[in-house]
């Protein structure tokens, strides 16, 4: 939800907000990950795989936002929020995982898990755990618990390879960044104690809501009206006096 925040409250842009979230999320990785690894419950050999693909498609993801005028980049958002939402509804129906005792079978899902998580966390600004998580559990056999640990370890390499990506194409504010990382994590420890204080399934249905109503109201943006101004944004990649401009 950092995101929206940013945009509403701190007027940041749609591209600004995912690449700052994104360095704000590479803390709250490492920080979750480290404290996961101490109860033993992230899988290196997995999180390496992982994190071979999802490194490579991360950078393209944060390209792809990039080029995106604004308000097609919110509707992506918007859509990207509702699946994340029904992926949180159907959770305890989702049935039992399935273990592939194949090691071919099981190193192709996690690369391929890779793949997607890592285009999805460059151009959406998040971990990329909403998508890895399930994939893990369902089509590899993981524990949960291994699962979110693991997911939180690629999110280091994977989030920091976009959040470069977002920074070298001008995404990033770094002015707000102290603020943002020391509210993500405390946000991350807050959630955990009401986490122990609330059952599952009220946690899974509160947050539902809010990213059910977050995303409707993004897919909702339109385009711009025709003749207003245009919204230009340069890469320090680019080539001397190229831009990309987008009408508003």
């Amino acid at each position: 939800m950092s995101i929206p925040l940013m945009v509403a409250f701190l007027k940041l842009d749609q591209h600004a907000a995912h690449g700052t979230s994104l360095v704000a999320l590479v803390f709250t990785g490492l920080a979750g990950a480290v404290t996961y690894a101490l109860n033993g419950s992230v899988d290196l050999a997995a999180s390496i795989l992982i994190a071979a693909t999802a490194v490579a498609t991360a950078r393209s993801g944060a390209h792809f936002a990039h080029s995106l005028p604004e308000w097609k980049l919110k509707r992506a958002f918007g859509g990207y929020l509702l699946i994340v939402s029904a992926l949180m509804l159907l959770k305890p129906y989702l049935g039992m995982p399935q273990m592939l005792t194949a090691g071919a079978a099981r190193t192709i899902i996690l690369l391929m898990t890779g793949t997607v998580a890592g285009f999805t966390s460059g151009m959406m600004g998040v971990g990329g755990g909403a998508f890895m998580i399930p994939a893990m559990v369902l089509l590899a056999g993981f524990d949960q618990h291994v699962a979110q640990g693991t997911s939180l370890l690629v999110m280091v390499p994977a989030g920091g390879m976009g959040a470069y990506t977002h920074w070298r194409l001008g995404n990033v504010r770094t002015s707000i960044l102290p603020g943002i990382i020391a509210g993500v994590l405390a946000g991350t420890w807050l959630g955990g104690t009401f986490a122990h204080v609330l059952s599952d399934t009220i946690l899974r249905a509160i947050f539902a809501v809010l990213l059910t109503w977050t995303g409707i109201r993004y897919l909702r943006t339109g385009p711009p009206p025709t003749g207003s101004r245009a919204e230009c944004r340069s890469s320090p990649d680019s080539r001397a006096g190229e831009t990309s401009c987008f009408k508003h």
